[in-house]
């Protein structure tokens, strides 16, 4: 892979505005979902693995802590959690008891389609605000900025 040419500052300033700017994009969406959304919000450890198994069906705890960077006890703990609240479903392994595979119930994905629904609708509300520029800049970013989260954290890619 080709390293860039850019500076070590201006590395240094791209990743200190990219470190700012995301959490803060991400509490605005997380404050209009809690707002907006009919349901009490999940802790935010248990919308990352019902996020995860939405994209994963069938993942064990174990595969989804490695992708979480959470212990499996800790993911086991919020496993338990969600099945109490019927949000998730652990189904054994037939090859091997020990292990369960994690899958959501029909509510845990009405639940997610419904706060992706909102976020992308208040994402859409605000892309329209912008230039053509920016959502020129924008677009050609997405691509670059799922290279570097598989960079960062290979599993999560």
């Amino acid at each position: 892979m080709p390293r860039p040419s850019a500076s070590e500052q201006d590395l240094r300033h791209i990743a200190s505005a990219m470190s700012a700017v995301l959490p803060a994009l991400h509490r605005a969406l997380d404050r209009r979902v809690a707002q907006d959304f009919p349901y009490p919000k999940p802790p935010e450890g248990q919308l990352a693995l019902l996020r995860l198994v939405g994209e994963r069906d069938g993942a064990t705890v174990r595969e989804a802590a490695d992708v979480l960077l959470m212990k499996p006890n800790n993911v086991s703990a919020l496993v338990t959690q969600l099945a109490g609240q019927g949000l998730l479903e652990r189904r054994q392994d037939p090859a091997d008891k020990r292990v369960a595979h994690l899958h959501l119930t029909a509510e845990a994905r009405h639940r997610l389609a419904e706060v992706a629904h909102l976020m992308e609708g208040y994402v859409v509300d605000a892309l329209r605000t912008l230039t053509d520029g920016d959502l020129d800049a924008i677009g050609s970013a997405l691509g670059a900025l799922r290279g570097l989260a598989r960079q960062i954290h290979p599993a999560a890619g």
